[in-house]
């Protein structure tokens, strides 16, 4: 057990060591203008050893979307009794907006990281996967809520935080003021995802 768990703690650094770097690279130089090849080379492993850990080349920007999906569903699973599960997820998701956790991105210093994106269409591509692949997760929570119909509260759900999170961004890329941004943002969700909870818990 314990050398299964350093073999998993290596696996993990080795990760975060391929994404950081290929990250770096990619704000730095653009999504479309670096290689695989480059990115093993800079990383001190196979180019196949990216692809053991990264199924694709988007995957190496959007390394954190097994942990949103983690979070999410945690928060539908462990919410607090006579909670919802949409207000469960307001709650998660206004407090990783307090905490300018790296999963929010409502902060100027995320915005490299959002021109990166806006500048790539296999980027743009890749995100509307993963939103999707959230969605799923999250009906899937929801179906053993009690919930009605979990499948469209879910798709109500992302698309009504998705449309707060990229006005907010856009807002970010026009380099408004971060606090304001942000106020503006946790206010929306708050409003809008409360609405969904009445009308759908």
């Amino acid at each position: 057990m314990e050398h299964q768990g350093r073999r998993e703690r290596k696996k993990a650094e080795v990760r975060a060591r391929i994404s950081d770097v290929a990250t770096g690279l990619f704000l730095e130089r653009g999504f479309d203008d670096v290689s695989v090849s480059e990115i093993a080379e800079a990383a001190d492993v196979a180019r196949p050893t990216v692809f053991a850990h990264f199924a694709r080349k988007e995957d190496l920007l959007f390394d954190r979307y097994p942990e949103a999906e983690a979070l999410v569903v945690a928060a539908i699973n462990n919410r607090p009794e006579g909670t919802s599960a949409v207000a469960a997820l307001s709650d998660l998701l206004i407090e990783l907006s307090d905490q300018g956790h790296p999963l929010s991105t409502i902060r100027a210093r995320f915005r490299r990281f959002w021109e990166v994106v806006a500048e790539s269409r296999p980027l743009q591509a890749r995100a509307r996967e993963l939103l999707q692949h959230l969605e799923d997760a999250i009906a899937d929570a929801m179906a053993h809520t009690g919930v009605a119909d979990p499948q469209l509260t879910a798709a109500l759900t992302v698309a009504a935080v998705r449309t707060v999170h990229l006005e907010a961004i856009r807002r970010i890329l026009a380099t408004e003021d971060e606090t304001v941004v942000a106020a503006d943002y946790r206010a929306r969700l708050i409003t809008t995802l409360a609405s969904i909870a009445q009308l759908h818990s």
